[in-house]
């Protein structure tokens, strides 16, 4: 029996009169890839802010690991990306290694020290990232591509079960993305780690997520991409040869 890690029943968020999302129900178990796609302003980022806790819902109710995000407190099961690299301070005054140890520290108890183990676990996200030889860089002097790979490895330094990730590739460039798309693979077919993509990249999500929700406000799609597929609905939505484009189930089917 699957489990189940994120419900979303009825979830509406207004931003004062303003309607956000709405009525937006799905559920995300346990070794799932989902990419959640839609346009500028369908309310993504907001989603998964909902599932964090970081804003509370108008309507509905949604629940991490099956306690509503008040109540959840294990947040070392949950690595979170936020879009770009927006939260980094340029003067902030801390190396790379210092970053991505963040990840450990703040799940710890005072007083906050790390390890041996902690030193170990933080050198192989680094090295996951590519970017072991700046460790010791301080992370106002990298560049945004840079940047955007330390907050990756902050967030896997725990080993997460859940990986949330928000817009990550935008700041990095072609090979970094396929490198990025690589390792996210090898953790959720290999290591099972669920995965939550928010993306705009409809182009390439089906090449490596297993699943699909598409929200433009309010829910348009949910399922597998073989679904989506062969959706006639969504052939109506998107056009036909969008729809397929889409779905990449095709490129597989020309390759054997």
């Amino acid at each position: 029996m699957s489990v189940e890690v994120i419900r979303a029943e009825a979830l509406s968020f207004r931003y004062n009169s303003a309607l956000v999302l709405e009525n937006v129900t799905f559920s995300v178990s346990a070794g799932q890839f989902l990419g959640i796609v839609g346009p500028n302003g369908s309310g993504k980022t907001t989603l998964i802010r909902l599932a964090l806790g970081l804003v509370r819902a108008s309507g509905g109710k949604v629940s991490i690991f099956g306690a509503e995000p008040p109540n959840f407190r294990d947040w070392r099961r949950v690595g979170y990306v936020p879009q770009k690299a927006t939260n980094v301070n340029p003067n902030f005054p801390a190396t790379v290694r210092e970053i991505v140890g963040l990840g450990l520290l703040s799940s710890k108890p005072f007083p906050k020290r790390m390890s041996r183990a902690d030193d170990g676990a933080v050198g192989r996200a680094l090295n996951s990232m590519g970017i072991g030889s700046i460790a010791d860089k301080l992370i106002g002097e990298l560049s945004g591509g840079q940047q955007q790979r330390t907050l990756i490895a902050r967030a896997l330094v725990n080993n997460p079960e859940l990986l949330i990730l928000d817009e990550p590739t935008t700041a990095l460039d072609p090979d970094g993305r396929e490198g990025f798309f690589a390792l996210l693979t090898e953790l959720n077919r290999e290591k099972g780690v669920t995965v939550l993509m928010v993306t705009h990249d409809l182009g390439t999500i089906g090449q490596y997520a297993s699943s699909m929700l598409y929200v433009d406000k309010r829910l348009i799609f949910w399922g597998s991409f073989e679904q989506f597929c062969g959706s006639a609905d969504m052939g109506q939505y998107f056009g036909p040869f969008a729809q397929h484009v889409i779905c990449h189930r095709h490129d597989r089917e020309e390759g054997e």
